[in-house]
């Protein structure tokens, strides 16, 4: 029984592909060496009050690992293209992320990528699960392509602030690729919630009304050696019904690219803002916005049949929290990192690669080159944090 039920599931495959123009198989395979050291550190000292204080000096969490996805994203997709005549063409997308370390993910979800769409002169149309615009500014602009220990802090903090990198039941529309070196998209997700008539009969449950919804664009110039590109994108990210409140976050970014041939130099400056807001405004004004901000500076340098990556990443959160007679200024947490690394091609699919990276935190800023999460409590405050990688990846 199951032998026929495997055969019948090769036909229908089969049969699946043979309508199409093409069908690829394609994917990456992505293994390294990985560690992760992040400390935290005792501020504290005598006081007037407390002046015998025993100041604990540091703690240190670490861990070593077999990791995937430090150069390219570990994947296993399927793409089809159906030429439907007249420019008219038909496009699918699947793409699934797969754990080679331990073989613990593979094609269960394909939750990378799963569109469908129509193209043509007009440009294309786009259904279904992808990147948001923003995103794309994060990991175009960044020499580590935002993968790794390398990973620049504007897209860390960005996924720490609630910014999705990817956006669900989603409509975009792409513009044509013969536009002198202009190109953009815009795209608009569905937050697919239940709306109640009357509005009474909503659930008193959180998250359960606007949640999900996503409106976001990205329009370029990429042209020669020079490649520059500005993305807006507001998602919704919290809601409470009952309460009157929506919780937002909007994040503009900008970032460019230019070639010099010897070496190619990288930028990016964002900022994203968390807002929450009130059908009915609280008396005492409600919560305060959360800012953040950031900026990027990388570099490649080609050295034969390898690539040097470098790159100094910055951003500051704003709690724009209000002044207190007679109490200290509370500091905004900051943080700033380096990553240097280097990719040695064996092949055009093939190369080795190894990266090295440290965050230094200030004012309570916690954020990570990846591993486990500082110790963080009333003695403790973040501060460094130190990774490597040493991989292959292998494309296909």
């Amino acid at each position: 029984m199951k032998k026929s039920l495997v055969a019948l599931a090769a036909l229908a495959v089969a049969g699946v592909a043979s309508a199409q123009s093409s069908v690829t198989l394609f994917g990456v395979v992505d293994a390294s060496i990985s560690s992760y050291s992040s400390t935290s550190r005792d501020l504290h000292g005598a006081t007037l009050l407390n002046p015998f204080y025993l100041n604990q000096g540091s703690v240190k969490v670490s861990r070593r690992e077999l990791a995937n996805s430090g150069y390219n994203s570990s994947r296993l997709g399927f793409r089809g293209t159906e030429d439907l005549g007249g420019g008219l063409a038909a496009s699918f997308w699947l793409e699934a992320p797969i754990k080679n370390d331990d073989g613990s993910e593979g094609v269960a979800t394909f939750n990378r990528r799963s569109t469908v769409s129509l193209s043509g002169g007009f440009g294309e149309v786009r259904l279904g699960r992808d990147y948001t615009p923003t995103f794309w500014n994060n990991t175009v602009f960044d020499p580590f392509g935002t993968n790794g220990v390398g990973t620049n802090l504007i897209q860390t903090a960005a996924g720490d602030f609630g910014h999705p990198t990817r956006a669900s039941n989603t409509i975009g529309y792409f513009l044509p690729p013969n536009l002198g070196g202009f190109y953009g998209q815009l795209q608009y997700g569905f937050s697919e919630k239940t709306k109640y008539s009357p509005g009474l009969a909503t659930p008193d449950v959180a998250n359960n009304s606007r949640t999900g919804r996503n409106i976001a664009g990205r329009f370029g110039y990429a042209n020669g050696p020079l490649d520059v590109a500005v993305a807006y994108g507001s998602s919704t990210v919290g809601d409470q019904f009952y309460v009157g409140t929506t919780t937002k976050i909007n994040t503009l970014n900008l970032g460019a690219s230019y070639d010099f041939g010897p070496v190619k130099l990288f930028g990016e400056v964002s900022k994203s803002k968390n807002k929450v807001d009130y059908e009915v405004t609280p008396f005492a004004g409600g919560r305060p916005d959360v800012d953040l901000t950031g900026y990027l500076l990388g570099v490649t340098v080609p050295v034969g049949a390898g690539l040097i990556r470098a790159s100094y990443s910055h951003v500051k959160y704003d709690n724009n929290a209000p002044v207190v007679l007679f109490a200290p200024e509370v500091a905004d947490p900051k943080a700033n990192k380096l990553a240097l690394g280097y990719v040695h091609n064996l092949s055009k699919r093939t190369a080795l690669y190894a990266t090295i990276a440290r965050v230094s935190n200030k004012n309570g800023a916690a954020l990570t080159v990846g591993g486990p999460a500082f110790i963080s409590n009333a003695v403790f405050t973040p501060k460094n944090s130190t990774g490597y990688d040493f991989g292959i990846r292998h494309a296909f």
